[in-house]
């Protein structure tokens, strides 16, 4: 069963904490993250992509970025300030975005759990990823910005984060610059026990988001343990920063594709091609309506693709994605995109940024064709995380995001 702990977080001051929280390390590239971070010394950028103040042509996973990430999170200590909590906590994180909301607890969890598979995994992580993140946990002894974890909602739970909410002021309540409200209180230590009992009979917990981040703070455990000669199981290395959010509330949008080339087809030729696996019909459609269902951006024109017979149920809880079944049945065999983790003419488009931006990619004549996805539900990745399935590479763009700089776990 699952394992929460309550954690003194180092966090900022609340009159800039909006100015300390920047976007995951990992969404942004180096110089989004430079232009982030321009006019503002404590961004948290300046701690998770430290980079950005080296030269240009430093290697981003070289000791020098590591140790430029522990300088600056120890003048920001000083600078912005950050402060720790006297005692452990668990805290409330609370997103809105428009018209949606999600609410969840930031706490501590094991490492042993992940290792277990208590906590269930859909990715597969890159070596080079880990490493990278694993360097800069093991060199600041920080865990910068938390997992995202998610379960099948407990109503106890639900009441508990219900009645904090309700009945304290929180900590930190401001909307950054994509429009998301992020507020956090800290928890009563009275709910404390409720919060440990009711998460403790939850069989299993799900990574979200946030894979790299805790297969490095498992791998951190490992070298942490084997260099202290007076391990316990009890030292904060043994926990990873997450915020567990019930399944319920969880927004995910689709992760469109982009693909450079026709594979030396002429556009006729290739809607010809596609038709042996995809009745394609003209539509005023942009986004598709359902599963199985398949939005084509071509030559200024949007088509409806939906699989025909030739399209067979596959074995597994993956292969009947849609993201499986458009790259078997038509990125494979027509445009030749045998791998799209490493298949350099495909690119990947977030739905935040939505059909426009497919739109502006093929009529710029970067890409040549863009397939607007109908997004992964929260039921597939459960189901696939508890089948032992992986999902498909880029599958899931959830949104909002959280914040890093805001709750940080010293190790």
């Amino acid at each position: 069963m699952a394992v929460i702990r309550p954690f003194q977080a180092v966090r900022p001051v609340e009159k800039v904490a909006h100015l300390v929280a920047s976007v995951p390390y990992d969404v942004v590239n180096k110089q989004e993250a430079a232009n982030l971070a321009k006019g503002n010394p404590i961004s948290f950028l300046r701690v998770t992509r430290a980079e950005i103040e080296l030269k240009p042509s430093t290697n981003p996973y070289s000791p020098e970025v590591y140790e430029k990430a522990k300088e600056n999170f120890e003048r920001l200590k000083k600078e912005a300030p950050l402060v720790q909590d006297t005692i452990p906590h668990f805290y409330i994180y609370r997103l809105i975005m428009g018209s949606h909301i999600q609410t969840g607890i930031a706490a501590t969890f094991s490492t042993e759990d992940y290792e277990n598979n208590v906590i269930k995994k859909h990715e597969k992580t890159r070596k080079e990823k880990e490493d990278d993140r694993t360097n800069h946990i093991i060199t600041t002894s920080a865990q910068t910005g938390p997992v995202f974890l998610t379960y099948r909602g407990v109503d106890e739970i639900n009441k508990a984060v219900k009645e904090i909410t309700e009945k304290n002021q929180p900590i930190y309540d401001f909307r950054t610059d994509d429009g998301i409200q992020h507020t956090i209180w800290i928890v009563p230590q009275a709910y404390d026990d409720i919060i440990i009992f009711e998460i403790g009979k939850v069989k299993n917990l799900y990574i979200a988001d946030g894979h790299h981040r805790a297969a490095s703070a498992w791998r951190t455990q490992k070298i942490r343990r084997q260099n202290n000669v007076r391990h316990t199981g009890s030292e904060e290395y043994n926990f990873f920063l997450a915020v567990l959010f019930p399944a319920e509330q969880l927004k995910i949008l689709p992760y469109n594709r982009a693909v450079h080339d026709l594979n030396k087809l002429s556009a006729d030729k290739f809607i010809n091609e596609i038709k042996n696996n995809f009745d394609v019909q003209e539509t005023e459609l942009k986004t598709p309506a359902g599963k199985k269902n398949f939005c084509m951006y071509l030559k200024n024109k949007w088509y409806l693709l939906k699989p025909n017979e030739n399209v067979k149920a596959g074995k597994s809880i993956g292969e009947n994605l849609d993201v499986s079944i458009l790259q078997n049945y038509l990125l494979d065999p027509v445009l030749g995109i045998k791998d799209p983790r490493t298949d350099s003419r495909i690119d990947f488009i977030g739905g935040i940024r939505g059909t426009e931006e497919l739109e502006k990619l093929v009529n710029s004549k970067k890409s040549a064709v863009a397939f607007s996805m109908y997004p992964v539900t929260v039921d597939d990745l459960i189901n696939i995380s508890d089948a032992g399935e992986t999902m498909p590479p880029k599958s899931t763009w959830f949104e909002p995001k959280l914040r890093d700089g805001l709750l940080i776990h010293i190790i």
